[in-house]
């Protein structure tokens, strides 16, 4: 099965090398985890590193504010936006019926998922993209009235993503303390694979945890692996080598 590389340092060894290629992958966590950047680094790293051309579809931060953020980790988004490399769908404001500035949005006469699929492939097929991004889950329940639309709304979700043959990541919130992976309890389960980031405070300290809870024709590190936010993006490590370094 060949793997697709996610850019994030320590990761792929923790899996076989990477994402089985045109699988989807939930990413979940509380507020503050690093899913946002660890998304961005998925998609900058495939584009930049390994010819991967990348989509990336925020429905919940403005694409000028993502673009602004990463570039202190020296990412500079527009200069592959500009060579189709990557490129951002904002479906951040339509959802308050306000037009967006960007290429590529969703129209202001309606927020649906209709809508975003249609975009999204559109975008896909144009730059020929390998991976894409989904962030995040819970924003596309906003406009929905019950939790079965929500649920049919996701399982339509991967499912295009599955047909499109790009390797996907999807967000989605959960609480701390809690058993839930995914803030509707069906993503984990209409998904190939389960990674689940970790913020705890334990005094004045805080340490941040990765887990892969599962990965789909993948013997993964079931183990809990420390995580970091450096200057150059995401790392994760064995908790041997933290202790090494201490």
């Amino acid at each position: 099965m060949k793997r697709i590389k996610t850019g994030i340092y320590g990761l792929d060894d923790l899996m076989e090398g990477g994402f089985p290629e045109g699988r989807s992958i939930l990413l979940s966590g509380a507020c503050g985890t690093g899913k946002t950047i660890f998304c961005m680094q998925y998609i900058y790293s495939g584009a930049k590193d390994y010819g991967e051309p990348g989509v990336y579809v925020t429905l919940d931060e403005r694409p000028d504010l993502i673009r602004e953020d990463v570039m202190r980790f020296g990412w500079d988004l527009k200069k592959l936006e500009e060579t189709n490399k990557i490129q951002i769908i904002d479906g951040s404001i339509a959802k308050i019926g306000m037009p967006s500035q960007e290429e590529y949005a969703l129209p202001v006469t309606g927020y649906d998922v209709d809508k975003l699929l249609l975009e999204m492939m559109r975008v896909i097929k144009r730059i020929g993209a390998k991976r894409v991004v989904i962030d995040s889950i819970p924003a596309l329940g906003f406009n929905f009235e019950n939790s079965n639309e929500v649920r049919k709304a996701i399982l339509k979700l991967s499912y295009v993503l599955m047909r499109s043959g790009a390797t996907s990541l999807m967000t989605s919130e959960i609480q701390e303390g809690t058993n839930r992976f995914g803030k509707y309890g069906v993503e984990e389960y209409v998904v190939d694979g389960v990674i689940v980031l970790h913020y705890m405070g334990i005094g004045t300290q805080s340490n941040r945890t990765l887990h892969i809870r599962k990965m789909r024709s993948t013997k993964h590190s079931e183990d809990l692996h420390p995580m970091q936010i450096t200057q150059k993006g995401i790392k994760v490590t064995r908790i041997e080598e933290e202790y090494a370094e201490t």
